[in-house]
């Protein structure tokens, strides 16, 4: 058996995989509300990475003794782009600061004016938003934080820290960071002078797929785990659920709808994306070789959806009567349109926080059923443009999990791609876990579950593909020039 560890924003997630099967035979999550995000200024987004320890503790602790006792090997995903400084014991200096938070963008985007070649060359990216643009605000506004501390790491080497005790990070973790040198295949340090950031902050890097610790006595015992164990597999949330979904050869796309929303195309190509709607980090691989990934974000997804819910519609209404009343409403929305960027710095627009709109709305004809319609709609919009520059796929996997259970959310998603959409039974924790076999050796590639649903584009594509352009159009000025 392998187990999983997805630490997300709302919750940890654990589940056991049986990779003979294919099955995951034990799943558990912790808290049962979600983990609250801390936000001392506008635009800013924390949590206390001890939450994410205790939470994995009793998430794991839920699950049964004797499947633990059978488990070989443990994989890790989680969320990207987040900051977690540790002191010389190992001990976090401040809160994290998470991928939606918004207060580096500046600093991001005027190191990549003062060094615009090299990052478009190597980095494949601008710093935008990402880890080490975090990094650098820290050491301009929190000096003393900056200088008590000793490691700059993400949310999943947080958690391999607490259950090996070494500090380390991965190939592809760095590239999150906006800190790998596709070229040199090794720590950006021209990005790290442009920046005035130390080298010696970042601990040593590994593949994705590979032995990076083994589970210490003590924390062992506590888990009801073997002693010795490894971490056999790390990586962020994105590139995990595109593992659980089979996305690892160039050509395979893989989307997911949780709290952003996220295609993420397999490449092989070094390509630099003028517009910048899309980023590129390392894929999960066994060496620095790894494919690319393509990553276009989408940061008010599930997180627009839940705010439509629970501000709006009530939290006494659940998400399959939300999806029901947005199945009454026509394609289209009748004109209302809904741009869901309320969840921090969006890249697809250039790091600005424009905040969510909506707009048109019609008093005398548009009802909740249009809003639940509009956001799913807006949100399959918003992806799309973010794509919009990009080859078109032949086919999109994605899990069955948040906005694809609803057929209008996967139905948009399909015209708008013009490509049909496979929804399967998988979820990124257990591309953790097949991770870790394929770090072991067990495995070559996840077996992959059966489609649950295929849309195809279909009748609907024609009207929602006029009010996709209506929604670009009216954008511009609801927005601001992007």
């Amino acid at each position: 058996m392998f187990l999983g560890i997805d630490v997300g924003t709302s919750s940890i997630k654990v589940a056991i995989l049986d990779p003979a099967s294919g099955r995951m035979v034990g799943s558990a999550s912790s808290p049962e509300v979600e983990l609250p995000i801390q936000s001392p200024q506008p635009g800013f987004a924390e949590q206390d990475p001890r939450d994410w320890w205790e939470h994995t503790q009793r998430a794991i602790a839920k699950l049964p003794r004797e499947q633990l006792r059978a488990v070989q090997g443990i994989g890790i995903g989680y969320q990207m782009h987040g900051l977690v400084l540790l002191d010389s014991s190992s001990e976090p200096t401040r809160p994290a600061i998470l991928w939606c938070d918004s207060r580096a963008a500046i600093i991001g985007s005027e190191a990549f004016s003062k060094n615009s070649t090299y990052c478009r060359e190597h980095l494949l990216n601008s710093p935008g938003n990402f880890t080490a643009a975090k990094l650098a605000w820290v050491r301009q506004h929190q000096p003393e934080i900056y200088k008590r501390s000793r490691h700059a790491v993400l949310p999943g080497d947080y958690i391999a820290l607490k259950l090996t005790g070494e500090v380390r990070t991965t190939f592809g973790g760095l590239s999150e960071m906006a800190l790998w040198d596709f070229q040199s295949k090794s720590l950006a340090e021209p990005l790290l002078e442009t920046l005035g950031l130390d080298a010696s902050y970042f601990p040593e890097a590994g593949p994705a797929c590979g032995i990076q610790g083994h589970l210490t006595t003590s924390v062992a015992e506590a888990l009801g785990l073997a002693p010795g164990i490894p971490i056999a597999f790390r990586a962020g949330d994105q590139p995990t659920n595109a593992l659980s979904l089979g996305a690892l050869e160039p050509g395979e796309v893989a989307a997911t709808a949780g709290t952003s929303g996220v295609v993420f195309a397999v490449n092989d190509q070094a390509v630099f994306d003028a517009d910048q709607r899309t980023n590129v980090f390392l894929h999960v691989g066994t060496t620095a070789e790894a494919p690319h990934g393509v990553l276009c974000c989408v940061n008010g997804c599930g997180a627009m959806l839940a705010w439509v819910r629970n501000e709006v519609l009530g939290r006494a209404v659940t998400y399959d009567e939300l999806n029901a009343l947005a199945a009454k409403a026509p394609v289209g929305s009748d004109g209302l349109r809904v741009y869901p960027y309320g969840n921090g710095a969006e890249r697809i627009l250039g790091d600005r926080e424009p905040g969510a709109v909506l707009s048109q709305i019609d008093f005398r004809r548009h009802g909740l059923a249009h809003l639940c319609r509009a956001t799913q709609e807006g949100i399959a919009f918003a992806l799309r443009f973010g794509v919009a520059n990009q080859p078109r796929p032949s086919l999109v996997r994605a899990s069955t999990g948040n906005l694809f259970q609803s057929p209008v959310f996967a139905q948009s998603m399909a015209d708008l791609l013009q490509c049909p959409v496979e929804v399967r039974e998988t979820q990124g924790v257990l591309g953790a876990a097949w991770g870790a076999a394929m770090g072991m050796g067990v495995v070559e590639r996840p077996k992959l579950a059966e489609a649950a649903a295929r849309y195809e584009p279909g009748p609907t594509a024609e009207p929602l593909l006029r009010a996709y352009e209506e929604w670009v159009n009216l954008g511009l000025s609801v927005l601001g020039q992007r």
